[in-house]
């Protein structure tokens, strides 16, 4: 099957419409319809949900998603050359795909979604790590997603998943597992994009907890594992010496021994220390 519905394949959208991936944007177009049809179907059934999508670009995965049942689809795209295109696939869903021109940086499109929500994209390579924080720190939890379904290069993703012990394993982690289940649903080859990448590329899915995974106090806890993870290669007593005059008192209260490097603390031990240093 290489058409999910009646529109052209993407290919001659692309030309139709110009639309050349631009660097600049972070732009890497998927034209494999089968392909990012797969990809919506990683992030469950759509078929009661409105689901976010950030940087559509041409529209392939939000085809996708369309095509997989999703209930609506809300597309934030920033390029304005992908609009036309982007139009005529919500005239070919009617009431179901909206589109806002806007820098989802810039953006809280949570008011315009009705719940249950969950968010898929492919993510422009240069914002997909801080849009990924974003929507794992938000002030109060539970968040307005379900779960996230989102392409990252593989690197990016090794390091969502990773677990203590790893080199991968860094603030990416601990934040993920704190307030999630994340998995890697699967694996593209450069050769699956327009223009191909540099890099291998990986689809996670993170399903929101209803609540953190162990209690802490979210500033906290960030500052505590940015500060360890900056220095990862120091002793905590050492990565840390700023935060308490008897940090290691109260590494050692937490179960860490003052030698540790962060790349060795769990999670447990993590949010441990950060209500530590907050009384």
């Amino acid at each position: 099957m290489s058409q999910i519905d009646t529109l052209p394949p993407l290919r001659q959208v692309i030309a139709d419409h110009e639309l050349s991936a631009r660097k600049s944007l972070g732009q890497n177009f998927l034209l494999d319809l089968n392909l990012t049809s797969k990809i919506a179907r990683q992030a469950g059934d759509l078929s009661e949900c409105d689901v976010l999508e950030i940087g559509p670009g041409p529209g392939g995965l939000t085809r996708g998603l369309l095509a997989e049942g999703a209930r609506r689809v809300l597309a934030v795209e920033k390029d304005t050359r992908c609009l036309p295109a982007l139009n005529e696939i919500a005239e070919a869903y009617p009431d179901r795909l909206m589109v806002i021109n806007a820098d989802a940086l810039k953006l809280d499109p949570s008011d315009q979604l009705v719940p249950p929500i969950r968010v898929a994209s492919n993510l422009p390579y240069n914002v997909g790590t801080e849009l990924l924080i974003r929507w794992l720190t938000p002030p109060s939890w539970p968040p307005f997603w379900q779960s996230l379904t989102l392409m990252f290069q593989r690197e990016v993703a090794e390091r969502i998943v990773a677990k203590p012990g790893s080199k991968a394993y860094g603030r990416l982690a601990v934040l993920a597992a704190w307030r999630s289940d994340a998995k890697i649903a699967m694996h593209l080859p450069p050769d699956a994009f327009t223009p191909p990448p540099k890099v291998s590329s990986a689809v996670v899915h993170l399903d929101a907890l209803p609540e953190p995974r162990y209690p802490a106090e979210l500033k906290q806890l960030e500052t505590v594992v940015a500060r360890a993870f900056n220095q990862r290669r120091k002793m905590l007593r050492a990565a840390l010496k700023g935060m308490a005059p008897d940090i290691e008192d109260r590494l050692i209260a937490a179960g860490i021994k003052p030698t540790d490097r962060a790349e060795t603390v769990d999670l447990e031990q993590f949010c441990t220390l950060s209500r530590i240093l907050n009384t």
